[in-house]
């Protein structure tokens, strides 16, 4: 198959640089990572070695004609990732983001959209990519339909040696991984900790809090994800990803904007969720007063 994947940060870089290896990909990113790849192609390292050499580019070029687009970019850029992704038309858009919804705006402009879950670990340098962990991708209808196109891209996957399963029951596993990064992210961000940190001590505290609350809003949209599901996937992350800094660690390390609003703030839009409330105005404020965000 040909892929493009629109959001060639360090997710979308190893999913692409893994595709690479038995399909045609064209990460879409940012200098001076992109032409870093030109010159030398991309350079994975961690737990898979390997050096591939996928095509690199700063926008979506109207040459490209993709049978599948993979959207990693963060949730408030979703919607300039389906307007771009207007001018190759794909025959199926692929979401592997944070948060719920994404699947909706891309809806918005492509007939046929999947939704998706990525448990892989990665960090970026220009040029190289670290596979900080090998995990699990999930791929399904985000209204829980078996879609022959999820079958297509799944296998396509597989192919290429990823660790992937097409899921009949979607919706609840995108209220699960928010849960479970409603547990993880702004808490390691705010402590400045690895995963691992959250094992033990009031920082897991505070996680298994986060995550029954998401749960519980889960329930309220009618995602039949229990509170003791939730805790247990929170769990299970937190030991598979030890030694893993979570995205939004990153993003405050190298003060950028976070996905909060996709993550702890939609939990926080329900009453009776204080943990998520104050996660979400805590990291919100981070970003306030840099400039990041308006409000």
């Amino acid at each position: 198959m040909e892929f493009c994947v629109f959001g060639a940060g360090s997710l979308g870089t190893l999913i692409g640089g893994l595709l690479a290896r038995a399909h045609d990909v064209t990460l879409i990113g940012r200098e001076p990572h992109v032409s870093a790849i030109k010159r030398g192609g991309l350079q994975i390292e961690g737990k898979i070695s390997e050096t591939v050499s996928p095509s690199a580019m700063t926008a979506v070029d109207e040459s490209l004609s993709p049978d599948c687009a993979i959207v990693t970019v963060k949730a408030f850029d979703t919607e300039t990732a389906a307007r771009e992704l207007t001018l190759c038309r794909p025959d199926v858009v692929c979401s592997l983001q944070n948060g719920v919804g994404n699947e909706a705006v891309l809806a918005e402009q492509h007939p046929t959209v999947l939704a998706g879950t990525a448990t892989y670990g990665a960090t970026l340098d220009p040029g190289v990519v670290r596979c900080t962990g090998i995990g699990e991708i999930q791929l399904g209808s985000p209204d829980g339909e078996i879609m022959a196109p999820a079958e297509r891209v799944g296998a396509a996957f597989e192919a290429a040696g990823l660790n992937c399963s097409v899921v009949e029951d979607m919706p609840r596993r995108l209220w699960e991984k928010l849960a479970v990064n409603a547990g993880i992210n702004a808490v390691t961000a705010l402590a400045r900790i690895q995963n691992g940190g959250l094992s033990a001590g009031p920082g897991h505290e505070i996680a298994v809090a986060g995550a029954r609350e998401a749960a519980r809003v889960a329930q309220h949209n009618d995602i039949a994800l229990t509170e003791s599901a939730a805790v247990e996937a929170l769990e299970r992350v937190i030991d598979a990803t030890a030694a893993n800094d979570s995205s939004m660690r990153q993003d405050m390390r190298a003060q950028k904007r976070t996905e909060i609003d996709a993550i702890n703030g939609v939990v926080a839009e329900y009453d009776d969720t204080p943990v998520n409330t104050t996660l979400a105005a805590l990291v919100r404020s981070f970003e306030r007063e840099r400039g990041l965000r308006d409000r």
